[in-house]
């Protein structure tokens, strides 16, 4: 007999080749908040998406980065009541997909930003909004998490229901004009999460584990494509589907440990988040095995069915080179000291992994912060 579970089906979704250019019937009337950023528009990414919204008032929000801040979030929420924003787009990776669901729920909600982080603080009404990933990595667009820095280095998240869009939209010519390391570290982004949704101590159900597995069938079998032909429209599209539903996987059935400990590489060095949870992943694989063997060995089978025959150690064993090959092949940097982090920030890295305990509590086992230290160590 099943236990009972409760699992939230996400945004409507709408793919296609070019379908971003499509985006004003997906909208109320009125104006609206695009939020995105500059080197985005620089590149024309845009301007499909800009062109089918030519008879609206539109306010662009563009200053937005890498891990972006609350500070970001207020900016975008001043523009959006300076305009009468009725609704929001986000475009673009991660950090305008975070900063739109922030601003859209606050310019519906009216609430103050302070009051909502943690999970299901937010409980009110946003705007209507619609995310448009330009990577296939992050599964914000599937997700109604918005995670934001604070002051110089802390990061915080907002997690409730009420920031799921409305509709993903799911275009993969955007993507393909990635460079490589960017199509590699995100791709490992979302295995990540289809690895932690499907092995979390919290929340796991069976809607999330098929979204999970499905997923990292698609990206294990694209990534290496996508990184060597960039125009490979096929292994973009397969890579897209393969962040989003790895995406809902998550929402439902929460991260762990890989991103508690990848969160702090980012705050302190700036370390892209993709490129975190890789360098982090063999490390907290090996941790967790006698707790994950068995869904590890679930797994292998997902990406290699020649798997099938074997014990589940041999094949938990495999799973992680395996995902240790992927990295090396698309050409990630396997080691902390290669991006700059020496055995000096061992004990920020590990104290400030203790702060993530929205995180830790999902992990299959208990890390505590020698763990986290060993295995910081572990990864230089």
């Amino acid at each position: 007999m099943t236990s009972s579970f409760t699992f939230h089906p996400g945004p409507r979704v709408r793919s296609g080749i070019g379908c971003s250019a499509e985006l004003s019937g997906l909208l109320p009337d009125g104006p609206v908040l695009f939020v995105t950023d500059a080197n985005l528009r620089s590149l024309g990414l845009t301007d499909g998406a800009l062109g089918s919204l030519a008879e609206r008032e539109v306010g662009i929000f563009d200053n937005v980065q890498e891990d972006p801040s609350e500070g970001s979030v207020l900016d975008a929420v001043a523009m959006g009541r300076k305009i009468g924003a009725r609704s929001v787009i986000g475009f673009g990776g991660g950090s305008p997909m975070d900063v739109a669901k922030a601003a859209a729920y606050l310019l519906g909600s009216g609430d103050d930003i302070e009051t909502i982080y943690g999970v299901d603080m937010a409980r009110g009404c946003g705007l209507p909004l619609v995310l448009v990933p330009t990577t296939s990595g992050t599964g914000s667009e599937a997700t109604p998490i918005s995670i934001l820095t604070v002051g110089e280095t802390s990061k915080k998240g907002i997690v409730a229901p009420a920031l799921y869009a409305d509709w993903a939209v799911l275009d993969a010519s955007l993507t393909a004009g990635l460079p490589r390391h960017v199509t590699a570290a995100t791709g490992i982004d979302a295995m990540v999460h289809a690895i932690e949704a499907f092995t979390t101590k919290r929340l796991k159900n069976p809607l999330s584990d098929t979204l999970a597995k499905e997923a990292l069938r698609l990206l294990a079998a694209n990534i290496a494509a996508a990184c060597d032909q960039p125009d490979n429209l096929t292994a973009r599209d397969a890579m897209l589907r393969g962040s989003y539903l790895a995406g809902l996987a998550f929402a439902n059935a929460p991260c762990a440990g890989v991103h508690a400990l990848a969160y702090p590489l980012g705050g302190h060095f700036h370390v892209p988040h993709g490129l975190s949870n890789a360098l982090m992943l063999p490390q907290v694989m090996a941790h967790n095995m006698p707790a994950a063997r068995e869904m590890y060995a679930e797994l292998a089978v997902e990406i290699d069915p020649s798997l099938a025959g074997q014990g589940t150690q041999a094949q938990a064993q495999r799973f992680v080179e395996a995902l240790r090959a992927i990295t090396e092949q698309t050409g990630l940097s396997p080691r902390l000291a290669d991006v700059g982090v020496g055995a000096d920030a061992l004990d920020l890295l590990a104290d400030e992994a203790m702060k993530q305990e929205r995180l830790l509590m999902n992990n299959p086992l208990p890390i505590t912060r020698a763990d986290a230290r060993r295995m910081y160590e572990a990864a230089l």
